[in-house]
C-alpha cells in the first residue's frame, strides 16, 4: 500500500499537475494541503474519474486539506483538530480506509516569528500532539501525514543558517515536534534515510529546485502497528520539475501487506 502527502499549493490552478502525478505514481492512499478552495469549489468530479473516493475540508483563499483513496471508501472519523470550537482554519481531516486510519494536515507556517502567527502555531502542534497521544496506541495502523512547516533538524536543510529566523526552524517549533516523536511515532523517511539530505520543498526563487536548495517540511508518521509495516519510504521529486507545479514534492510511504520478514527497501526516489 502507497501512502502520499503532497501540499498541492492551489487545487484548482494545479490540477493538471496533480491528475498526471496521480496516474504516474498510482498512489493508493493521497493527503493533500493547502487546497485554496472553499468547499463548493473543490474539483470532485475529475478526482473521481480519475478513480479516487475523495472528502475534503475547503476554505477561502488559503489552507484546506483532503484526502484520495482508490482502494475503498473513506469514511471520515473527524474533520478538524479538536482542542479550540473557535478555530474555524481548515487544517484537519481524519479517515478509516482499507483498515488504516489516516489523519491528514497543514501545520500552521507560523511567519512571522514572533508575534500571533506564531503563538498559533505552537498552540496548534500543542493541540496536535494531544490528540495523536490519543491515537499512538490504536491496534490498527495510524499514518499522521502532510505539511507540518517543520524543519526537524539541521539535516533537513540545505544551509540551516539561511533559516535561523524562520518559524519553521525555530528552537520552539522543532522541540514540538521532537515531543511528538517522542510519544513514539516514527518519521517514516528519516527512520529509512537517517543520513541523506531528502527535500520536499524548494521556494520558486533562485533556482531552489535545480540547486536543490530545499527543505524537509513534508512528514509521514507512523505508529506502532504502521512502522512493523514499513518497506519504503521517500520524496518523489518528479513534479516538482513539472510546469506549474507547486513548491512541494510529495513524500510516500510502502507498507506491506504484513510486517516484512527481509530487510527493508530503502527507495528514496520513484
Amino acid at each position: 500500500m502507497k501512502i502520499a502527502t503532497y501540499n498541492v499549493n492551489g487545487i484548482n490552478g494545479r490540477l493538471p499537475v496533480l491528475l498526471k502525478w496521480l496516474a504516474l505514481a498510482q498512489p493508493d492512499i493521497v493527503c493533500l494541503q493547502e487546497l485554496k478552495a472553499p468547499q463548493e469549489k473543490f474539483p470532485e468530479t475529475p478526482i473521481r474519474d480519475a478513480g479516487y473516493d475523495v472528502i475534503w475540508h475547503g476554505q477561502s483563499r488559503w489552507n484546506g486539506v483532503a484526502m484520495l483513496s482508490r482502494i475503498g471508501e473513506l469514511h471520515e472519523t473527524r474533520r478538524g483538530l479538536p482542542g479550540d470550537p473557535r478555530d474555524e482554519q481548515s487544517r484537519y481531516i481524519e479517515a478509516a480506509v482499507g483498515g488504516i486510519l489516516v489523519a491528514g494536515l497543514y501545520l500552521p507556517n507560523g511567519n512571522p516569528w514572533p508575534g500571533p502567527k506564531y503563538d498559533y502555531k505552537l498552540q496548534w502542534m500543542a493541540r496536535l500532539d494531544t490528540h495523536l497521544e490519543t491515537l499512538f496506541d490504536l491496534k490498527a495502523p495510524v499514518v499522521a501525514c502532510g505539511d507540518y512547516n517543520v524543519i526537524p533538524t539541521d539535516l533537513d536543510v540545505y544551509k540551516p543558517e539561511n533559516w535561523k529566523d524562520d518559524a519553521l526552524f525555530s528552537p520552539e517549533a522543532r522541540a514540538a515536534f521532537q515531543g511528538i516523536l517522542d510519544q513514539g511515532w516514527t518519521d517514516a523517511i528519516r527512520h529509512l534515510h537517517p543520513d541523506e539530505r531528502i527535500y520536499s520543498f524548494w521556494d520558486y526563487w533562485r533556482r531552489s529546485y535545480e540547486r536543490n536548495a530545499g527543505i524537509r517540511i513534508d512528514h509521514l508518521l507512523l505508529n506502532k502497528a504502521a512502522a512493523k509495516r514499513l518497506k519504503a519510504a521517500g520524496v518523489d521529486t518528479r513534479p516538482r520539475g513539472w510546469e506549474k507545479s507547486s513548491d512541494h514534492a510529495p513524500a510516500w510511504i510502502e507498507l506491506a501487506d504484513e510486517r516484512p520478514k527481509g530487510k527493508n527497501e530503502r527507495t528514496r526516489r520513484c
